[in-house]
């Protein structure tokens, strides 16, 4: 019986030849995708029945053997035909079951009911007489070799002068070797042969085609003419019907030997994998190109303004608002940056572009490297249709990487929203010095215009022999610069900080770029070539 992983090996190699289209020569491919619709129709028209087709060249008997086989005079041989010119089958099978059989086949020539007294056990048999495969006719050749690629089981006549035919074992033996196991390699015209005769041409053939590697091939030795053997023929093909496999057992091969074929185009190397150092060096060299040193940098200078701004001396700080801010400069501000805004709130594609340099062509030759060292990365050792299709996957998209990265840099929240309550509480503190600055000074106003007015001046407030009102401008002005001194320190601190967490907010987004845009496309390729690794191996599995 069949194979219970049949159906799932057919499967297998329709899958890798589907998924290996495009990567590798198409040859074997076209022949897989053959083999499986072959195999999916014997399969569904085999029945119990099986086809065994009669093959020889032009004089080695292969119709008398046919008639006698048969218990028919259907094959005309000898003088009155020369060659057999078109396919003849007799079915000892039932018309219903064979008839869509020898269809499929194209054999247009057939009879039905064939000497089953003559030819017991063989009721599941269907028996096609070939035409010569050493014809000179064209059209002869092609059936023959259509017909071999489609029966069950063949049976290859041989005369003792032709054993050796060059035509026979370069045309069909040596490459149908894979299917020696349901080849029949029979010797005919014993009957001319002395007995030392017999025994030298038989173990010449056997070794012939032992080296040829047709060990698994049996060699029959008959007289169609006097019939001797024929019965010994009959009972092995009698063995061969009765089993019921012989249908599954050619299309097992049909399939095994499509799948090595694709297998040696293919390739069967594990591809290899994106490494973290390698995944990394791309991330690093689309970063300078994407500028991101630069958007750290801003971010740095953006945190030192907008601190100086809120903790600085008011009156100085507010000439600072005339210094534009250098995420401004950059448009990294129109989205929301300082409000806790996530990349995940905001639409990438509604992004609008920023004002960061383009990439210049030496970034561009360190990311070119990068892009190939992944690509060589887990192409070792793959043929090289594979390797273009692994190169093509990493440019797949170069043609949006550059505006995709520009929109990751604006959608990235560089966390300039957190970690300013401080400053808030400077900023207090800044106005109470202030309020106090403003109060001694119209302190000592009032103070200027009671005396320029001659009216009796206000009371003496002192401390320490210093008028407060004094004290109030020059300690609330002392005060307000050192209070911005120490606050410069705490902001250039949080400068700091802040360039490290964007530079690691930034390096994520370009990461999830590189995800989406390089890496993703190559592990789909190793994904697709591993699929088609493991079907083979189904295909493959044990001989």
């Amino acid at each position: 019986m069949a194979r219970p992983d049949l159906g799932a090996r057919i499967r297998a190699l329709r899958e890798a030849a589907d998924l290996a289209d495009g990567r590798v020569d198409p040859g074997p491919v076209t022949t897989a995708r053959g083999v499986v619709e072959r195999a999916g129709r014997r399969l569904e028209l085999a029945g119990d029945n099986t086809v065994v087709a009669i093959g020889g060249a032009t004089g080695s008997g292969k119709s008398s053997l046919f008639n006698a086989l048969t218990g028919t005079e259907l094959a005309v041989p000898g003088v009155r035909r020369p060659t057999t010119a078109t396919a003849m089958a007799v079915s000892f099978a039932e018309r219903d079951s064979a008839e869509p059989l020898l269809d499929w086949l194209e054999v247009p020539t057939r009879y039905w009911g064939g000497d089953l007294e003559h030819a017991p056990g063989l009721d599941r048999l269907v028996l096609i007489d070939m035409p010569d495969h050493d014809s000179t006719a064209l059209a002869h050749q092609q059936q023959v070799d259509r017909l071999v690629q489609l029966v069950d089981s063949i049976v290859w006549v041989v005369d003792p002068q032709k054993y050796a035919d060059a035509a026979l074992h370069n045309r069909y033996l040596k490459p149908l070797a894979a299917y020696s196991d349901v080849m029949l390699i029979v010797l005919n015209q014993i009957d001319t042969l002395s007995a030392e005769e017999r025994k030298r041409c038989l173990a010449d053939l056997r070794r012939l085609l032992d080296s040829e590697g047709l060990g698994r091939a049996e060699v029959l030795a008959v007289s169609a003419a006097t019939g001797e053997g024929v019965d010994k023929l009959r009972a092995t093909l009698r063995t061969r019907v009765s089993a019921k496999k012989a249908a599954a057992t050619r299309v097992a091969h049909d399939v095994r030997t499509a799948g090595e074929a694709l297998a040696r185009a293919n390739g069967t190397k594990a591809a290899g994998t994106v490494s973290r150092e390698t995944a990394d060096r791309l991330n690093k060299a689309l970063a300078v190109a994407a500028n991101v040193p630069i958007v750290t940098e801003a971010v740095g200078n953006a945190w030192r303004h907008r601190g100086s701004l809120a903790t600085g001396w008011p009156a100085l700080a507010w000439l600072g608002r005339f210094r534009p801010d250098p995420l401004k400069r950059l448009h990294l501000d129109r989205l929301g940056i300082g409000k806790r805004r996530t990349q995940e709130s905001i639409d990438p594609v509604r992004a609008p572009r920023t004002s960061l340099p383009t990439t210049n062509s030496v970034q561009q030759a360190r990311v070119d490297a990068a892009v190939r060292d992944l690509s060589d990365e887990v192409t070792p050792g793959l043929g090289r249709g594979w390797r273009d299709a692994v190169r093509a996957a990493t440019q797949q998209h170069r043609g949006i990487i550059s505006d995709r990265l520009d929109r990751a840099i604006a959608t990235t929240d560089l966390g300039l929203d957190a970690d300013r309550g401080w400053w808030r509480a400077i900023t207090v503190l800044q106005w109470i010095l202030i309020v106090a600055v403003l109060a001694g000074l119209i302190w000592l106003g009032v103070d200027f215009l009671m005396l320029y007015l001659q009216l009796p001046p206000l009371p003496t407030v002192q401390w320490r022999g210093f008028g407060v009102q004094t004290l109030l401008v020059v300690g609330g002005v002392a005060a307000g610069l050192l209070v911005a001194l120490f606050a410069r320190i705490g902001v250039e601190i949080g400068a700091r900080s802040k360039q490290r967490s964007a530079r690691r907010a930034l390096q994520k987004s370009i990461a999830r770029v590189t995800d989406k845009l390089v890496i993703e496309p190559v592990n789909a390729e190793v994904t697709r070539y591993e699929t088609v690794r493991r079907d083979l191996a189904e295909v493959l599995g044990p001989a």
